[in-house]
Parts: structure tokens; sequence; C-alpha cells
């Protein structure tokens, strides 16, 4: 970096770096106008023409446009594997846009080998509890995997997606919950499992 920066540059650097470490993708104008309370883009705009003139960012046109910073580039590749979260997973399957991506997350080579294969899923609702799985969990999950019986999965069953056991009887499939306030459930039309459940990831 060629100059100091200034206290205000300082702070939206700062923003910046925390804000690519949390969803490993750069803050918006309006993003970064809301953080700061204020009302125009013009005083976002001078403090970026300002950072990259002094060489603190690069950025091109786009929204998005602002490159990750240094330091946030190896602490991202130093985790091993970065993998979306998804709040949910829309009917077609776990659609890797912008709209479903809560954030990224890396995660360790020992619970993802590969970025393509795998995303996690945010959990909601109590219907796994006896299995040791409860709301607000991150559970990794991997697309490209066989379901097995007993195997838990995330299946889209009639059209709404569900976190249960894979369940094989007498020729039949079902999705079993582990809490006993739940019932099995068979599917009416259609069950497309989306992805096998392989580790379970709980913050504090």
């Amino acid at each position: 970096m060629s100059e100091a920066l200034t206290e205000k540059q300082e702070a939206v650097l700062k923003f910046i770096g925390e804000y690519q470490m949390a969803y490993g993708k750069s803050p918006t104008l309006r993003e970064m106008r809301e953080h700061f309370g204020v009302s125009s883009d013009n005083s976002i705009l001078k403090h970026l023409k300002a950072l990259e003139e002094k060489g603190a960012i690069s950025k091109d046109d786009t929204p998005r446009g602002i490159g990750l910073l240094g330091r946030v580039k190896e602490k991202l590749e130093d985790t091993g594997v970065r993998l979306p979260v998804l709040g949910f997973i829309p009917a077609g399957g776990p659609v890797l846009t912008e709209e479903y991506i809560e954030s990224w997350m890396g995660v360790g080579q020992e619970l993802a080998k590969n970025a393509n294969d795998y995303f996690i899923l945010r959990v909601t609702g109590n219907s796994m509890i006896d299995a040791g799985i409860f709301e607000g969990d991150l559970v990794v999950v991997n697309a490209k995997k066989t379901p097995r019986h007993e195997d838990i999965v995330v299946a889209l069953v009639d059209n709404h997606n569900t976190l249960k056991r894979f369940m094989k009887k007498d020729g039949k499939v079902y999705l079993k919950a582990e809490n006993k306030a739940y019932k099995d459930i068979y599917p009416e039309n259609e069950l497309s499992v989306q992805g096998v459940i392989t580790a379970l990831i709980r913050q504090y």
C-alpha cells in the first residue's frame, strides 16, 4: 500500500474485509451505504476511489466488483473448501444463486472433499432432535451420494423440502422423523433425495 489511509478509509476497508470473510463476496454500494448510515453513494464511491488509488483494493464496475482482499483470500484458502450455506432448498434442487445462498463457509477436507458435490443447509424445525440435530444447526450435505437405508437425507416430498431419515421397507421408501411427535412421511406422488447428510456443524 503506497499511502496511509484516513480513519474513514480504514473503516470502509475494515467493513469490506469483514463482509468478505462472512459471505465470500464483496458488499454492494447499497450495503455499504446502509452500514455507514449515509444517504448517497457519492461518499462511499469517494472512499473506494481513494482506496483503489492507494492500492488497498482492486475493483471493476460490477455491483460486487471489489476483489477479495489479500488477507481475506489467504484465510479463505487456508480453510480448505468453501461451501454455500443455504437457508432452504428450492424445488429444483440446491440452486447455487445469490438468491438462495445465506453465506459461505470454509470447511476442512475431512468434511467435504470438493466444492462441487457438497453444500451446507441450515436446519429448521425439531423433527430430528432425537438424532441430535436441532434447529439452527448446520448440516453438510453430499448432493451426489446415493442414499442408503437409515441415512439422514434432505428430500423433496410432494414439492416440500424436509430433513429426515431415509427408510426402505418391503420395497417401499418413506421418511422417518427422529421425534415421536412427528409422523413418518409416505410420498403421495414423488420423493426425490437431494442429498445425504455427512456432517453436523454446531455454532455456539
